[in-house]
């Protein structure tokens, strides 16, 4: 599916962001491909912002499917002024200590890449890009930390070092 076809350029590079993080939740550009029955060099158009072609539905609806992580869904949601629900991500966690620790090391990285991005006082459109990953994964990892702190209050107290109650390990 083309992204000539209409809607705004925000909208097409954060479909684009989410779907690098989809493929990569599912395994590769190789794997990605398996699932959804297209070839590799289109799921890696689909998420490079130099290339005008975006995910299409079956391909959201498979990987998503596949990971149990509705990315793409979400951003098309959002665009419409709406808001998921987070049940199947508030199943995925595994503790809120491992969703902390991955939550700053996601800063961490993010602050590494704007600092070398802002030594010589200007961010280029590949450093934008690299930035743009960081914070996607950074964004990602809050949201399973969020996830797990629903858990908890729905449920009641968890140890931080153990399963939360009513959540499968994945």
């Amino acid at each position: 599916m083309s992204a000539a076809g209409g809607g705004s350029d925000h909208f097409i590079m954060r479909v684009k962001a989410v779907t690098r993080d989809l493929v990569k939740y599912c395994g590769g550009v190789v794997r990605s491909g398996e699932l959804t029955g297209r070839s590799k060099s289109e799921v890696s158009r689909w998420q490079h912002v130099e290339t005008p072609d975006i995910i299409d539905l079956p391909a959201t609806l498979a990987l998503e499917r596949e990971c149990g992580v509705p990315l793409v869904t979400t951003v098309m949601a959002e665009m419409h002024g709406r808001r998921l629900t987070d049940e199947a991500a508030a199943q995925s966690a595994a503790s809120i200590n491992a969703h902390h620790s991955a939550l700053l090391r996601g800063q961490g990285e993010l602050s590494i890449h704007m600092a070398a991005a802002l030594e010589d006082g200007t961010v280029t459109p590949a450093e934008a890009e690299l930035l743009d990953r960081a914070a996607s994964d950074l964004e990602v990892r809050l949201r399973a930390f969020r996830s797990g702190l629903a858990v908890v209050k729905a449920n009641g107290p968890a140890s931080a070092a153990t399963p939360l109650r009513g959540v499968r390990e994945g």
